[in-house]
């Protein structure tokens, strides 16, 4: 291999707890790459932008929209990708805060392929009433038909992710058509015996619907983008291509100790080999490319850089 870039999602920790996770972090590997590393790209997100920093790199596309990845989902989930304007649309959980409603990270919902179709079958009808056709995909992801809301912002769910739902809702054109059909959805939901069952079992109710991703045929469908949300194989072509999102879940929840042991892994599975690989020509240059909810920040280590025995190995990189 020539080149390798790692892409590490909430690879950053937050300002206020960097300096202790930083101290506790035993990462000797990444240490060395980060200090004999070229800094690179920084970028910073406007606040509340629609998509994450790792989303917009996956999808090569800007953050002022989700990616229009939906026909290139329902491609790697084994769907023929039909002509129209189609959404990508997920079973979530939203929350009760004080004055407002939060949306659970998806990780934590907990949803198998016989519950999720359930759902799905109850709620088909609601769809296809208004002529909205709607493809099941897997327990994770449904499909939504629907052109007249071709020009509505929406955001990942990602992005939303331990936010109140009201900044993050589909916005535009026809947004109260969505907002209609939503409320039906989530009026026969309530009911609905898969979640009485569920709550039973301690587990959280299936109470709403995000709406993202739309895409139509003449789009340009964001294939790496599709191919990690469905968790097949990345394809990749002139360089190697490293994606981890093993901090994400720990960020979004603000479990710090479990961010730490994530971390570890990286430095295990990505960090050490990488080095080694610098140390020995099996790679001339690696990329790291490390964001979290709003920024990305990029560094690149040659063979010759990694060899600059007097820049003492340091994880201070993360801080700034």
């Amino acid at each position: 291999m020539s080149a390798t870039t790692l892409l590490l999602p909430f690879a950053l920790p937050p300002a206020e707890h960097a300096k202790d996770l930083l101290a506790a972090l035993d990462a000797p590997a990444l240490a060395c790459l980060l200090a004999r590393a070229q800094p690179g790209r920084r970028q910073d997100s406007e606040p509340f932008a629609a998509a994450l920093p790792h989303e917009a790199l996956l999808a090569n596309a800007s953050a002022d929209n989700s990616p229009t990845v939906a026909h290139a989902l329902m491609q790697n989930l084994g769907l023929t990708p039909p002509d129209g304007h189609w959404f990508v649309l997920q079973p979530v959980h939203f929350h009760v805060a004080r004055d407002h409603l939060v949306l659970t990270d998806l990780r934590q919902l907990d949803l198998d392929d016989t519950q999720s179709r359930d759902l799905f079958n109850a709620a088909q009808p609601l769809f296809e009433e208004l002529g909205h056709a709607v493809r099941f995909g897997n327990a994770r992801y449904w499909f939504l038909q629907a052109a007249a809301w071709r020009d509505l912002r929406t955001c990942t769910p990602d992005a939303a992710a331990g936010h109140n739902v009201d900044i993050w809702l589909p916005r535009g054109t026809d947004e109260r058509g969505w907002r209609r059909l939503h409320n039906e959805v989530q009026m026969l939901w309530h009911t609905h015996p898969l979640n009485e069952q569920r709550e039973a079992r301690g587990q959280r109710r299936v109470n709403a619907l995000w709406l993202w991703g739309g895409s139509s045929t003449q789009d340009a469908w964001p294939q790496r983008y599709a191919q990690i949300l469905a968790g097949a194989p990345v394809v990749t072509t002139d360089t190697d291509t490293r994606f981890d999102d093993a901090p994400v879940a720990s960020a979004l929840a603000g479990d710090w100790g479990s961010w730490l042991a994530a971390m570890q892994g990286i430095e295990t599975r990505h960090a050490a080999p990488l080095l080694d690989a610098l140390r020995s020509g099996a790679s001339t240059r690696v990329i790291l490319q490390l964001t979290d909810a709003q920024r990305v920040r990029e560094w690149q280590v040659s063979r010759a850089g990694v060899r600059k025995f007097w820049r003492t190995p340091s994880l201070a990189r993360l801080a700034g």
